[in-house]
Order: C-alpha cells, then sequence, then structure tokens
C-alpha cells in the first residue's frame, strides 16, 4: 500500500518557485503550479487570481514519506529565500535602456548646412 502527500502553497511567483523546487523532485514526486479564483474554483492565470504550487508525494513506507515532506518543506523555504532575494535584487538594478550614445544627435550639431 502506497502512502500519500499532497502539499498546496500558494505563492506570489509560484511558477518561479516551482522551477526553483524542481530539481530537488524525486521520482515519487510530482509539482504542478494550479491557477485558482480567490472563492476556490479553477480559473486561468490574471491579475484576480491566485496561483498554488500542488506538490504530491506517493512511497512506500510512512517514514519515508515523512522524510521525504520534511525535505521537500525545507526545499521551498530555501526556494521561496531565494526567489524574495531575486525580486529584491531586481528592483535595485536599473533596467536595461537599450543602447546609449555619449554624443549628441547629428540633427542638432548638423555642420553641413
Amino acid at each position: 500500500m502506497s502512502r500519500r502527500a499532497t502539499i498546496r502553497t500558494a505563492h506570489d511567483d509560484a511558477a518561479l518557485v516551482a522551477r526553483a523546487l524542481s530539481p530537488d523532485n524525486t521520482d515519487e514526486m510530482s509539482t504542478t503550479v494550479e491557477t485558482v479564483e480567490r472563492d476556490g474554483s479553477e480559473a486561468t492565470a490574471d491579475d484576480d487570481h491566485a496561483a498554488a504550487i500542488v506538490t504530491r508525494i506517493d512511497r512506500e513506507t510512512t517514514s519515508g514519506l515523512q522524510s521525504t515532506v520534511d525535505d521537500y518543506v525545507v526545499n521551498l523555504e530555501v526556494a521561496i529565500d531565494i526567489v524574495e532575494q531575486a525580486r529584491t535584487v531586481q528592483r535595485d538594478e536599473p533596467t536595461d535602456t537599450g543602447p546609449v550614445s555619449d554624443t549628441d544627435s547629428d540633427s542638432e550639431h548638423d555642420t553641413t548646412q
């Protein structure tokens, strides 16, 4: 008989957190991102909806399930910390404005007239 656990957690950037978790998933685990409306029904992603990471774990023994769930929760905490740190650093860095020239435009200093 298999033991099962489903862990559902809501996040602002659930897809990014799920990607950070995926390298640690074992064959007995599956992680998906589900989008749900605030009232709990399923919906598509937009500003009016919340996203949740849903991880399902199947193990043959209770102790194996407990160990995998413990590891997953630690990995989840680390992934959340990394995503939050990345957001903080991103906000502190200027966005790329494309190529910038040190000289004035040709129209302002046209000497061929």
